[in-house]
């Protein structure tokens, strides 16, 4: 009987947070002050992670402790990272994605954006906790950012998105469909040609590791402001 197959982690290390992600599994991604921190940041996620898959069928199991993982990459940080946002670019990005992964990658993409969407609708009218030093964005300042983002991180894949001034939430849906479209289309192609302005690019890969991240990351801000 073969040993089970470790989860693949890389470790983005800046000069005052380090990020552990795990590589096939987007949107699972804690941070922490060092690695023992982040990867026990990711660890403590794990079962949430879960929760946000449980309708998917796509098979995660949270592991139970480190033995469970494998750090595979470790990449140097920089600002963005310090800031409190993954940023780097790991040494498979390039590779194409086949289209079951597309699916599947795709399926994480509407798994993330679903409990964002639940955790706005739990918020619904009520105060969200600030911060011990007073500070956070209220629900309709979340939501506006989370689409705003989603429209900039589009632009590295070489789409434009213009967001409007009407209701987010409405908004959100439009937005998620050229999410879902423009990753598709870049999938078999790899890193976009910089456009006539310049302005870096993202793997297809990256692309949604950032996306999911970033919708789970706020979706788990607002429910543990409101609890």
């Amino acid at each position: 009987m073969g040993s089970k197959k470790k989860i693949r982690v890389y470790l983005e290390v800046g000069r005052q947070r380090t990020f552990a992600g795990a590589i096939d599994w987007p949107g699972w991604c804690r941070s922490g002050r060092d690695e023992t921190k982040a990867v026990a940041a990711l660890l403590e996620a794990a079962p949430r992670y879960a929760h946000v898959l449980r309708a998917s069928r796509l098979g995660f199991l949270p592991p139970t402790g480190a033995d469970a993982l494998s750090i595979v990459e470790r990449l140097v940080g920089n600002a963005t990272t310090d800031y409190g946002a993954p940023d780097g670019a790991l040494s498979g990005d390039e590779e194409k994605v086949p289209d079951e992964e597309v699916r599947r990658l795709q399926a994480i993409l509407k798994a993330c954006w679903r409990t964002f969407d639940s955790a706005v609708e739990a918020a619904a009218g009520k105060t969200l906790r600030k911060g011990p030093r007073g500070g956070g964005r209220d629900l309709p300042a979340i939501t506006r950012h989370v689409l705003e983002a989603e429209a900039a991180y589009l632009s590295r894949l070489g789409r434009a998105y213009k967001v409007g001034t009407g209701d987010p939430i409405e908004e959100l849906e439009n937005e998620r469909q050229a999410v879902l479209q423009a990753f598709a289309a870049a999938a078999p192609h790899g890193t976009p040609a910089p456009g006539p302005r310049g302005g870096a690019r993202w793997s297809p890969r990256r692309f949604v590791r950032r996306v999911a991240w970033h919708a789970l990351d706020h979706a788990w801000e607002i429910e543990d402001r409101t609890t």
